[in-house]
């Protein structure tokens, strides 16, 4: 059994380019990222996509996996840091970024009215961009959308030939049907092993087997019954058994489906 790490940030063990360093502390504890990564193996995850947010910390990713096998980069800016990358000569260096070896994907960018930490036009303006990018080079994309899809969808259909995935994706059935119908992946993670909505729930179990991707967020969302500890791709598996059970299927072909989809979008 193989599974598909779509959306962690290991890399940003390495040194700090965004808080993230300091979540991977938060415990008191030191961590090897290659250790990591093989605790992650032992339990099944055997590809992972290291997620960037910022320029630097998409420059991270792209070092981290450059020389570490079944490893692959996107490189993304956050909504939250769209206010920070309005300048040319920022943005241009992001761009050169795209086309650097195991590359996979443009991401994750989108919209978070949830915090609006960045001016909304802000953060519609820095998705544009990435969505140019993205298109110019045939890469994938990993969506960050947080209680924003008003403003989402316009944007997003009005690029054509996109495809992606909504990341961490927790919203209604309404935006899920529309989002299948544009071929989008979903991406699940440990929030389904702890999210009180029926909603959601009946929400996941919905989600097309084809359409379906795994994914931790690591360090972030630890999936139950770990709530409070650090999360780590390893967890996965936690998630694809709670996922499993709930939609009646096998782990086995859920593992099998979930990790082809993942190389189908983002491997080529």
């Amino acid at each position: 059994m193989q599974l598909f790490d779509t959306h962690c940030h290991v890399h940003e063990m390495v040194r700090r380019t965004t808080p993230v360093y300091d979540k991977w502390r938060a415990d008191g504890a030191e961590r090897d990222p290659d250790e990591v990564l093989a605790a992650a193996r032992a339990a099944g995850v055997e590809y992972l996509l290291c997620v960037g947010t910022t320029v630097s910390d998409s420059e991270l990713a792209i070092e981290f996996v450059k020389t570490r096998e079944n490893t692959w980069a996107s490189i993304g800016i956050h909504p939250h840091e769209a206010q920070d990358h309005l300048d040319k000569a920022t943005q241009q260096k992001f761009v050169a970024l795209a086309t650097q070896p195991k590359v996979a994907a443009i991401g994750e960018c989108g919209l978070d009215y949830f915090y609006t930490h960045s001016p909304k036009e802000a953060q519609i303006e820095l998705l544009k961009f990435q969505l140019e990018l993205a298109q110019k080079h045939d890469l994938p994309v990993v969506f960050h959308v947080r209680e924003a899809f008003d403003d989402f969808w316009p944007v997003f259909e009005s690029y054509k030939g996109i495809r992606g995935v909504l990341h961490s994706f927790t919203d209604s059935q309404a935006n899920l049907e529309r989002a299948l119908g544009h071929g989008l992946f979903i991406g699940v993670n440990g929030i389904v092993t702890f999210t009180r909505s029926q909603a959601q729930i009946d929400m996941y179990r919905s989600v097309p087997l084809q359409n379906l991707l795994l994914e931790t967020d690591a360090p972030f969302l630890t999936p139950t019954p770990y709530r409070g500890t650090i999360c780590e791709p390893k967890h996965v598996l936690l998630t694809a058994k709670f996922v499993s059970t709930l939609r009646h299927e096998s782990l086995q072909d859920l593992a099998a489906a979930t990790t082809a989809n993942a190389k189908r979008l983002f491997i080529r």
